[in-house]
């Protein structure tokens, strides 16, 4: 992830294409409701999008084809909902296909759905399950996080083992995951870790957007007041 420019034949382009496009349309639409209902939260959404630019751009060398780094998709899930979390995604992955060569135009749809999609997804329903166990928030964001960023590795290996099932596609899912673990677990923790920091630093900040937003309930509001 990201997967490169030309590595991925037509047909699956399209396929990822067709895919990704609805969700990211649907996300746009999601952006203006919630900006329009609480434009206090602009500034917020801007972090959330910068934060995704800046730790998915740390690339290292993985599967041919291929790279692993950080996601940050996982913060803007939590704050926003997967929706618009695959439109911040899909901007930055535009962006450093043109500036960065760091992913590619035709392989655009295929990133957007592991990194923009599957990740935020997960980020979503881990930490709402969290919540909803009366769990930590901070341990639920940790989890959102580094398992937004693991299943983002996940679904980019599936997407290269059906396009190079070589020479099935169950040898080719795992060895492209025994590659991507090596990197990405520690990517994974480490990217959950300062997504907590950067998260606990806004809810002390303004607890208020929080709340509006729904990402916390009134009394962990009490909480972090008090604590401040």
């Amino acid at each position: 992830m990201h997967i490169m420019e030309g590595m991925l034949t037509w047909d699956w382009c399209l396929l990822w294409y067709l895919i990704s496009l609805p969700v990211v349309a649907y996300g746009v639409v999601q952006i203006k409701k919630i900006t329009d209902k609480n434009p206090e939260s602009k500034p917020l959404l801007a972090v959330s999008g910068a934060f995704v630019f800046v730790l998915s751009s740390l690339k290292l060398p993985s599967v041919t084809g291929s790279c692993s780094h950080p996601t940050g998709t996982g913060l803007g899930s939590v704050l926003f909902g997967p929706a618009v979390a695959s439109v911040l995604g899909a901007i930055v992955l535009v962006f450093q296909a043109l500036i960065l060569a760091h992913g590619g135009l035709t392989t655009l749809g295929a990133n957007i759905f592991s990194m923009g999609i599957v990740g935020p997804l997960i980020a979503w329903l881990v930490y709402k399950g969290v919540k909803k166990a009366n769990g930590s928030t901070l341990l639920g964001v940790f989890l959102a996080a580094a398992l937004a960023d693991l299943m983002t590795y996940v679904t980019t290996a599936i997407q290269l083992s059906l396009a190079f099932p070589v020479p099935s596609f169950g040898v080719a899912f795992n060895n492209f995951m025994m590659i991507f673990a090596v990197t990405q677990v520690p990517l994974a923790i480490a990217e959950g870790i300062l997504t907590v920091v950067i998260f606990d630093y806004v809810m002390k900040l303004r607890p208020d957007i929080l709340e509006k937003l729904k990402v916390i309930g009134p009394k962990v509001k009490e909480k972090v007041e008090a604590v401040v």
